[in-house]
């Protein structure tokens, strides 16, 4: 038999931590590893309002909060601690584990739930304000803006969906694209120029972004002619690409285009034994909600695969 626990959930956002609750009630032994602390993206989020049972919103912090505390009531064990390598032992039924530091851990199966990092434009005043106007995304935090003045940064499909979204809550949105023309699909693009609430900014790049306790303006730079602006806004969301945080599996599981994990409708990857759920997977939509959905699909998947059914 593997000397090692039954399953180990790698990350510890909402997939992580559901996985872990589901997985702990069909009583296996399951160790979740988190290299900072529980809640991955959902931290960075003065108050979630779409995820349901909190009819008047909840902090993104009493959310994973309430989150780890059900979990721990069933038994999970969340340690500290950072995935290096992944290794599949088909020979010995279990996946090895490389940590940060030199330990190792021998599961019968893992879940990768390691999320997605928004890529970051890296100006002053980004990283103080992000969560206090500063966004990464408009599904859930457009509502706090409702008549409001906001930004998008980026020209892509993503910002300009989002741009889109927005104009159904906000008074005006502010296109800021460091070219000319955007990189969007044609029909995004017709709908964007074409609707009174979206004001392109063009050859702009943001500078900083300024405010004290929750954003005021953007420091703007134009490529072409050099000129410096300042442009007057309540929040800005930045959308020039998002990451998966996998770069421990080496290119170990089969991945889409952009490098998130392919899975079936079990949470199940291209390895025997290792499942995904939660930002990290190919999907069109990623929400608090549809982690938590993977992450029980996924620990329901372990159960079935252990125990042979």
């Amino acid at each position: 038999m593997p000397n090692g626990p039954d399953l180990v959930i790698i990350g510890g956002g909402p997939a992580g931590l559901t996985a872990g609750i589901y997985a702990c009630r069909a009583r296996l032994q399951t160790v979740l590893l988190e290299k900072t602390s529980p809640g991955g993206q959902v931290l960075v989020t003065d108050y979630v309002e779409n995820y349901p049972g909190f009819p008047d919103k909840v902090s993104g912090y009493a959310l994973i909060d309430q989150m780890v505390a059900q979990a721990k009531r069933f038994g999970l064990s969340i340690e500290n601690g950072e995935v290096a390598s992944v290794a599949p032992r088909q020979d010995k039924g279990v996946i090895e584990l490389g940590l940060a530091g030199g330990k190792t851990l021998s599961p019968r199966s893992v879940i990768v739930a390691t999320g997605a990092s928004p890529n970051q434009l890296g100006v002053p005043g980004e990283k103080e304000l992000t969560g206090k106007g500063v966004s990464y995304c408009a599904v859930c935090d457009g509502p706090f803006f409702r008549d409001q003045e906001v930004a998008v940064v980026g020209g892509g499909d993503s910002a300009v969906q989002e741009a889109l979204f927005l104009t159904k809550i906000v008074k005006k949105v502010y296109l800021i694209h460091r070219r000319d023309e955007l990189r969007a699909i044609k029909l995004l693009q017709e709908r964007a120029l074409s609707e009174p609430k979206i004001q392109p900014v063009w050859n702009s790049v943001v500078e900083k972004i300024n405010g004290s306790d929750q954003v005021e303006s953007l420091s703007l730079l134009n490529r072409e002619t050099g000129e410096h602006s300042s442009l007057s806004v309540q929040g800005v969301f930045i959308f020039v690409g998002i990451q998966p945080n996998t770069s421990f599996l080496k290119n170990l599981l089969k991945t889409d285009e952009r490098g998130f994990i392919i899975t079936d409708e079990w949470m199940r990857t291209s390895v025997q034994g290792i499942f995904a759920a939660g930002d990290c997977r190919a999907k069109p939509l990623r929400q608090i909600s549809t982690a938590v959905g993977d992450g029980a699909c996924a620990a329901f998947a372990v159960e079935h695969m252990l125990n042979g059914y």
